[in-house]
């Protein structure tokens, strides 16, 4: 099982009421259960919007207590109850602050392959039904994955080994700006890099690549379809896009065309980025041809550098590809 501790604590808010901490006393021991919400909490947390960045450097304004205390446990220092306890009573004060709805605060420490991680869930409740041995239909309150206000993961490997500075992730609430702001500066976390700028600046490379490379449109469908596949896979395990990887998924034969492309034209792409969900689902190709004329381009080019007159069934290109323009002088 690759859980290697868990545990839950209760923040309690009724209205105005003063929030109040119910702690665990004991982490939660291994079932089934158990096993099924790791699964269920991992698909609702790479569903979610999220920013990608690390801890605050120690000294600075930005930094909090829950590097240190992480060091601290990892070092044997502390047990995982008063770790988590301790994130617990900064997120009570947080609650109390900006919500008036109870919540269940689920830590999970776990072990994936040679990875590490250490993830935090606040999670509120919804009402149910259930049926009992006697078949009977009975309420039941549920935890709500699909209502995750906070939520967070932190490579713990990648954190150890000093050479990454994308190894924190955590959500982003859309509805409330200072819950969003206040849980960042919990975490002691620094945003490292724009998911959706570079996700969207990746997808440009691409496109740069399939014009440059003049590829017919099945090829260019089926990079596409490749690549979109790729970060999909990606977004859903939480992991980031491995440029080089990326490349080999592209072409098998040439597997560092792509990427030789990308550092050749300095796009100023980091190595690995996390795939933005949005950024992806509003990302494919329109490709058409008929009558010796095959036309092919991206669909967030539709509406600024290519447009669509409907009733008079034309297709305006505003910004001609200039090997393209080289071409048509070259015809006058």
């Amino acid at each position: 099982m690759p859980i290697l501790n868990a545990i839950v604590h209760r923040i309690e808010k009724n209205g105005d009421a003063p929030a109040r901490l119910v702690a665990a006393e004991a982490t939660l021991p291994g079932t089934d259960t158990l096993d099924a919400l790791l699964e269920g909490l991992n698909r609702a947390y790479h569903a979610k919007g999220k920013a990608w960045g690390h801890f605050a450097d120690e000294g600075s304004e930005q930094a909090s207590p829950l590097a240190g205390e992480l060091a601290d446990y990892l070092a044997d220092g502390r047990d995982f109850v008063a770790l988590t306890r301790a994130i617990a009573e900064r997120l009570t004060a947080l609650l109390d602050a900006h919500l008036s709805v109870s919540g269940d605060l689920v830590v999970l420490e776990t072990r994936f392959g040679d990875g590490h991680f250490l993830t935090l869930a606040l999670l509120h409740h919804r009402e149910g039904f259930a049926v009992d041995p006697q078949l009977a239909l009975v309420p039941a309150r549920q935890l709500n994955l699909a209502q995750m206000s906070l939520a967070a993961r932190i490579d713990l490997t990648q954190w150890q080994a000093g050479n990454s500075r994308q190894y924190l992730s955590w959500t982003r609430d859309r509805g409330g700006k200072a819950l969003a702001e206040g849980f960042a500066a919990l975490l002691g976390a620094v945003e490292g890099v724009d998911a959706s700028g570079e996700t969207r600046t990746l997808l440009r490379a691409f496109s740069d690549f399939v014009e440059k490379e003049d590829l017919p449109e099945e090829a260019s469908r089926e990079k596409t379809d490749a690549l979109i596949g790729y970060a999909s896979d990606q977004a859903s395990r939480g992991e980031p896009m491995t440029l080089e990887e990326l490349s080999e998924v592209l072409d098998e034969q040439q597997p560092r065309a792509f990427y030789d492309h990308i550092r050749n034209a300095d796009y100023g792409l980091s190595p690995e980025i996390p795939p933005d969900r949005r950024t992806l689902n509003q990302f494919r190709r329109f490709t058409g041809r008929a009558g010796g004329v095959s036309i092919s381009f991206d669909s967030h080019l539709l509406g600024s550098s290519v447009e669509y007159d409907e009733v008079a069934d034309r297709l305006i290109i505003k910004q001609v590809p200039k090997q393209l323009k080289d071409q048509l002088k070259g015809k006058n």
